[in-house]
């Protein structure tokens, strides 16, 4: 509809509100027979936070607590709440929303708004708009209550109070006989209000406004305006993440290797670009290479740090690109960023620790290609006094190495299990025979007593506390011995350098 003065189209906003997201998320995966809800801890109780229509059918409500909701509907099937994979999902319905308009944004944890101004008429009309928009997600699964009016608040209101259509430049009318917390008003007002007598939008609207103000605020009667129209409310559309990823296609096929690998300069060149301008850097790189035959040629890097340096990414295709099969030609190379990850703003450095950094985890990602970056470990301390259990082995190209190991006491070079030799009494044997060697105890440095963590189960260490000893032979092995009070007995469990 357009104003005769300013020709300017009626601004027409749509509200899609989905009762049941969070329930129907979980029986699209997975049908269930009878009534079904989703369950979330609140205030160290399980309260039902979704429910699918049977359970509303056989009178469970949200809010309401779990065991009563079980006793009262003993067949009541239940899942515990994922906010982060009902928001996910939501992102989902955003994107797919986009095709009726350019501007959705997010209304809430299960709503939606639409902009839709100036785009009805290509679906022929709101009526036919709105048709398709319910058909479309009904034969997906959802349930959805839409409001379409010339503001955000009376869409709000009408796809949570009313389900229906506010004509053009007459929003009062159509919201007249809706509850006053359709206003989305917090519910302490909505009491109060409902106190007063102020029961409908329409009271509220015909009540004074001074004695309104002054008892509950300026927010009720900026919420009024909003959905009135008096006051301007803005849609903020979310915005689309950005696409790491860029393609070239060519007018003639290339088959050698220094056209693809000057190919794919060009476009690390672009991608590279997009990811500095965003402070992240691509960890996992996918080069596809389409042949004239339409044949899919995939090339996967993984990188053992976050880049955006093209001049340090190329060299790593050169296998990759080498092994390909061009067939008849390739005429299409396409590059993008599979995985991202931040890379803060840092000061720059020219100094050679720095550099041999950087050959280093070229290094990883190179022999990554060869036999995996999750192959590639180094060792990391862990806060156990076990010896045993006093590092953990980490792939190397998703960590860093510790600058502050344990030095209370001096460990092994060589640590293995525990391996017993022929001794009596508390210190350490004069002679003893190990792997078929007889040596002769030089020097020895002990006890440190070490006691078992018992909230742990280990079998090696059911004989109960262990005194170690630093035991140095004649014959010039450097052995680390322990003694075991409870069943008296010698062990070797590592070897010093």
């Amino acid at each position: 509809m357009f104003d005769g003065h300013r020709q300017n189209p009626t601004r027409r906003i749509v509200s899609l509100w989905f009762p049941r997201l969070a329930s129907e998320r979980v029986l699209r995966r997975r049908a269930v027979a009878g009534p079904f809800a989703i369950t979330i801890k609140e205030k160290n109780a399980d309260r039902i936070y979704c429910l699918s229509r049977e359970a509303e059918q056989a009178g469970l409500y949200r809010g309401m607590p779990f065991s009563d909701a079980r006793a009262f509907c003993s067949e009541l099937e239940s899942r515990v709440a994922d906010p982060y994979a009902d928001h996910h999902l939501l992102l989902i319905l955003r994107r797919w929303a986009v095709r009726y308009c350019p501007w959705v944004g997010l209304e809430g944890r299960d709503g939606l708004t639409l902009d839709v101004t100036g785009s009805a008429h290509l679906f022929g009309g709101e009526a036919l708009l709105l048709a398709d928009l319910r058909g479309r997600l009904a034969r997906a699964g959802f349930s959805v209550c839409v409001g379409l009016g010339d503001t955000r608040g009376a869409a709000w209101a009408l796809a949570r109070h009313g389900e229906g259509v506010a004509p053009p430049m007459q929003p009062l009318e159509a919201l007249s006989q809706l509850p006053v917390a359709a206003l989305r008003l917090e519910r302490k007002t909505d009491v109060a209000l409902q106190r007063l007598g102020l029961r409908t939008i329409g009271d509220l609207a015909s009540a004074a406004r001074p004695p309104l103000a002054r008892r509950f605020g300026k927010d009720l009667l900026m919420r009024l305006d909003q959905a009135l129209g008096a006051q301007p409310e803005e849609i903020t559309p979310l915005a689309e993440p950005p696409q790491y990823a860029v393609r070239m296609t060519l007018p003639e096929p290339i088959g050698f290797c220094a056209d693809v690998m000057a190919g794919a300069e060009r476009l690390l060149a672009q991608l590279c670009a997009k990811l500095a301008a965003h402070e992240v850097g691509a960890r996992v790189l996918c080069l596809s290479l389409r042949r004239v035959d339409g044949a899919p040629q995939d090339i996967e890097l993984r990188l053992a740090r976050p880049l955006h340096d093209a001049g340090r990414i190329l060299p790593l295709f050169q296998r990759g690109i080498g092994a390909v099969d061009a067939g008849f030609g390739i005429d299409q190379l396409r590059l993008s960023a599979v995985v991202i990850e931040k890379i803060p703003a840092q000061q720059l450095s020219h100094t050679a620790s720095s550099s041999h950094k950087d050959q280093f985890d070229d290094l990883l990602t190179r022999l990554g290609a060869r036999i995996g970056l999750e192959n590639i470990q180094r060792f990391l301390p862990a806060d156990s006094h076990i010896p045993e259990r006093g590092f953990i082995l980490a792939a190397a190209a998703f960590c860093e190495p510790s600058r502050a190991w344990p030095g209370a006491q001096p460990r092994p070079l060589c640590l293995f299990s525990p391996e017993a030799i022929v001794g009596h009494g508390p210190n350490p044997p004069k002679r003893f025979r190990w792997r078929r060697m007889s040596l002769t105890t030089g020097r020895a440095v002990g006890p440190e007593r070490i006691m078992p963590e018992w909230w742990l189960e280990d079998e090696n260490w059911r004989s109960g506390l262990r005194d170690y000893w630093r035991v140095d032979t004649c014959e010039g092995r450097r052995l680390w011995l322990f003694y075991t009070p409870r069943n008296p007995a010698w062990f070797v469990q590592g070897e010093f350098a």
